[in-house]
């Protein structure tokens, strides 16, 4: 071994251990260490170096379960799998060196990453949650109900604005005309903080009220503040914009699952980033905290709470058990159509990030849709997990069992009013949009927001000779 190598080993050792000390003494990310406590601590990566990979059994997971649990993942369509310890990356799925640098449609998962933008406009100072949107809003935008919503309201999907799960989504392929106009158009169908309907236009128009909370395009602000701090290259994502140039909150973030897996880690370590506050303590408490109109949601994530109103697809939902039932009450989720999720376990300091296509298998149509939290996927895969740690007592489980339910709210699902309104057109299109206009501004042409390589709507195929960045470790 060389010197430099060697005065590397002994530099590497010594930071660890001086971390190791300051979060004995301090309590840092993961508290004070216990019986049993894990042998290594990594720190986060710096830059868009790849983070610290080391051996299962270095974090007390034992590698054989550990292996089995992402054999499992793999068998089922996920073509990316990341497991972290103690920020420690410490298992990969068979097709990450193909998949890791790949921008992928986050679908829902995007709503998690709004949820953190946030909390970082929060955090400086520039959001208030509970003040009505009216504060931000221009004046004459919206009537006094939708004013009146709260941005808590947007947060934990209460505004009491119609939900149409599918008119309001598949637009967005087109795209639409103008998302926060369309937003302010809907009808309000309960009063606002009293009732849980997952809404795809809520957070469309979150984005808008994040906008002028902190008078910059969303895009160039989540950068700045959010990705940049983490390692995430503007040149590593694509961020679909309606025809108007209103980014999507709902879907249609692409990123890479190396990057979903930094925005999984700054979830896990509470809004710090090697030392840097990102986002404040409180507010990462309020994300993964129930709220009043659902058990298991907080802002914009899903908790592993219960009983749990599912999306409403089918009809109002409630689920007596956890969507985690695996692993502790704390752990929480983003979770995207077909399964894009970062799956985040505070007090076991573990993440799994994974992306995919489908993978589940239920007689229940919702649950192989995909949008069903009662997961044959999770339940098995986070059970397999569960056997793998160490020095935590988890119970199993026991074996999956289905939760059947047949009944449709058909308006709830896919209201064709709203999905004309998405085209400028119907009763419901908002004031002053046609198919080409809104108002003053002409709109982009269907598509001309969206670059050739990413208009398959799930995946950014990466172009002849683009250079590969960051891998996983």
């Amino acid at each position: 071994m060389g010197d430099v190598e060697v005065r590397r080993r002994v530099r590497s050792a010594v930071v660890g251990g001086i971390l190791a000390v300051g979060l004995a003494l301090g309590g840092g990310v993961f508290g004070a260490p216990t019986a049993g406590a894990a042998v290594d601590r990594c720190a986060l990566p710096v830059g868009d170096a790849a983070p610290r990979r080391v051996a299962a059994s270095r974090v007390e997971i034992d590698q054989a379960a550990l292996d089995d649990a992402i054999a499992f993942g793999a068998s089922r369509l996920r073509t990316n799998i990341q497991v972290y310890r103690n920020n420690c990356l410490i298992g990969t799925g068979p097709l990450n060196g193909a998949s890791g640098n790949v921008a992928m449609n986050l679908w829902s998962s995007t709503k998690g990453v709004l949820a953190l933008i946030a909390g970082v406009a929060r955090t400086q100072g520039l959001l208030d949650l509970d003040a009505p949107i009216g504060t931000y809003l221009r004046p004459g935008e919206g009537d006094a109900g939708h004013r009146a919503i709260t941005v808590r309201h947007l947060l934990t999907q209460s505004s009491g604005m119609k939900q149409s799960l599918l008119g309001e989504a598949l637009t967005a392929l087109v795209p639409d005309v103008n998302t926060p106009a369309q937003a302010l158009a809907l009808p309000m169908t309960h009063a606002p903080g009293t009732y849980f309907e997952y809404s795809q236009r809520g957070p469309d128009l979150l984005v808008h009220v994040l906008e002028r909370a902190v008078g910059q395009d969303i895009q160039k602000y989540a950068q700045r503040y959010l990705f940049a701090p983490l390692g995430i290259d503007a040149e590593d994502y694509f961020w679909q914009r309606d025809r108007s140039g209103h980014t999507y909150g709902f879907a249609f973030l692409f990123l890479p699952p190396n990057d979903m897996a930094r925005l999984g880690l700054l979830l896990l370590n509470r809004g710090q980033w090697n030392g840097k506050r990102i986002i404040d303590a409180d507010y990462m408490d309020q994300l993964s905290t129930p709220s009043n109109a659902n058990a298991c949601y907080g802002f914009l994530v899903w908790l592993n709470r219960a009983p749990c109103i599912g999306v409403t697809l089918p009809s109002r939902h409630v689920f007596a058990t956890p969507p985690m039932v695996a692993m502790p009450p704390d752990s929480f989720a983003t979770v995207g159509l077909f399964h894009q999720t970062n799956f985040v376990m505070p007090s076991l300091h573990m993440l799994v990030t994974w992306t995919g296509v489908l993978g589940d298998i239920s007689p229940d149509p919702a649950t192989l849709l995909s949008v069903s939290l009662n997961s044959e996927l999770y339940h098995e895969f986070l059970r397999r997990l569960a056997r793998a740690v160490k020095d935590v007592d988890l119970p199993d489980p026991g074996p999956y069992r289905p939760t059947m339910n047949f009944r449709f709210d058909a308006e709830g699902v896919f209201d064709p009013k709203v999905l004309l309104a998405g085209f400028g057109v119907g009763p419901i299109a908002p004031a002053g949009c046609t198919s080409d206009r809104c108002g003053p501004t002409v709109l982009t042409p269907p598509l001309g927001n969206t670059p050739l390589a990413c208009r398959s709507g799930i995946v950014c195929l990466p172009l002849p000779g683009a250079p590969q960045r960051r891998g996983e470790g």
